[in-house]
Parts: structure tokens; sequence; C-alpha cells
């Protein structure tokens, strides 16, 4: 189904454009002839974020980038995407990211390794959870091609990958997922894939990975007991949410419960 609001597109091409610049949402809303209101509204329901949230994913997208591609120091980094202080840089960043910057530029080596312990397991199923006091999520990963590789999929308190996820597992190509034990609230389901032979960088950065697009929320109220819903991958597009969170530490933590138990998942 085509996106809602695609007198968007431009808007959010002038936001990538202009990354480097105050964007106010002022400005903003001048630009695409709307009141800030309004703005807000419609961008909200396109992209499933304010446009201001957007905007500070885009900026630790970035930062990320230039963690990996220069040699400028964490400080000056921070300032290239406008945060003055570096406590509050590192800190952001550290908390959507899930590392801090200094790991992040030296986690090449980590992504490759975990990769390889990955695909020395073969097929990656997690164990069925018992239906119990909570609910289950469960679903299957969807692709347009096949794939040759592994999926991450997790539940996430917002429609954007960033932070640990609530709820995570990894699988392997288009297999089922089953989340158990999932509280009452509202999940956004999101999953990116890493095909086996990828780059480093391309797993640090995620610029050619697969990735859902789904904003509506799974809402998990008192005494519903399952919810079904698929992972649908598609290939980057513009207008997708970078994602944040970084895949190596995903993928420890998935190992590292594969190392303390016979039943591949990860919670």
């Amino acid at each position: 189904m085509p996106d809602r609001y695609p007198e968007l597109d431009e808007m959010i091409a002038f936001i990538q454009r202009h990354l480097h610049e105050p964007l106010t949402l002022a400005r903003l809303a001048q630009y695409a002839a709307y009141s800030p209101y309004h703005f807000t509204r419609i961008f909200k329901e396109r992209m499933g974020l304010s446009p201001l949230y957007y905007i500070s994913a885009l900026r630790l997208q970035k930062a990320k980038d230039l963690l990996l591609s220069t040699q400028l120091s964490v400080r000056d980094i921070g300032l290239e995407i406008g945060q003055q202080s570096l406590g509050t840089f590192t800190t952001r960043f550290t908390a959507r990211v899930g590392m801090t910057p200094a790991q992040f530029r030296n986690s090449r080596q980590q992504a490759e390794r975990d990769v390889a312990r990955l695909h020395k397991l073969g097929e990656l199923r997690e164990r069925m959870p018992l239906l119990g006091r909570h609910s289950v999520v469960r679903g299957r990963v969807r692709a347009p091609l096949p794939l040759s590789g592994v999926v991450l999929v997790g539940l996430f308190a917002r429609p954007i990958p960033e932070g640990l996820p609530l709820h995570g597992t990894l699988v392997s190509g288009e297999a089922p997922f089953t989340f158990g034990g999932v509280k009452p609230g509202t999940y956004y389901l999101m999953a990116t894939s890493v095909a086996w032979g990828t780059d480093a960088s391309d797993i640090l950065l995620t610029r050619k990975t697969l990735r859902t697009r789904d904003h509506a929320p799974i809402v998990v109220g008192e005494g519903s007991k399952l919810h079904e819903k698929d992972a649908v991958l598609h290939p980057p597009s513009p207008d997708d949410p970078p994602i944040l969170i970084s895949l190596p530490v995903l993928m420890e933590r998935f190992l590292s419960r594969v190392g303390s138990t016979s039943s591949p998942a990860m919670r």
C-alpha cells in the first residue's frame, strides 16, 4: 500500500540534506507550508515518529557513520551532530545504540566474530514458550527474496529499532518466532537481516540490510493471551527510520543465552 502523505517525500529529503543545520519545528512546518501542529500530526502518521525525534535519530546515525569513517574525536563528532556536551552525547548514544561511541568505533571485529559464531550454530530456532500468566506474541519472518543468514527480531517501545528490545530473538531466514511472557503494554515489532558474508561496516551501519516498516503497534491488554503478527522485511527506503541499536549487541546477547541453555532464545 502506498505511503500516506506522499507530499512529505520532499520534506524528508530536505531534512536529510540539511541535517547539519538547525532544524526547528517552525522551519520544517514553514518549508512544508503547514501549521506546526498539522505538520507534526501528518509526519507522525507517515513516519511513526515526531519530526524532531526522527531528526535526532538521523543525527545519531550520522555519528555512527563518522565514528567508523573518520578519525574525529568523540567530542568533535558530538559537535558535528549538534551536541555541545560530550556527556550528553555519550549518554544519548549509549542509550539508543547500546554501547558507548568508543565501543562502537572498535566493534568491527566483534561484529565479524559474532556473525561467524552464529553461522557455525546452523539453524537458529527458539523453544516454544509455555502459555503462562502473561501473553505470547508470535509470527513469521517474511522477505521479498530468499534469505541466507540471520534475522534479528524484537519488540520495541517505539516504532524505531533503538535501545535494547523489550523482547528479542534471532532466527534463520524466513522462520517463525515466538515471544513469551509479554506483559500488558504497547510494542512495535522490528526486524532486520544480516546475510552470511556481510561486511562488518554494513552490519554496524545497516545501510543495506532488509528491515521491517510496519508502524502499527501490538497492544497487549490484561487477559489477552495470544497475538500474531508477521515481520515483513523490505529493502531500505529513504524514509525508513535508522536502525540505531548496534546489531553486535543483540548478537552478543543471543550468543550468551545460547551459551547458558540448550534453547537458543534471547530476552
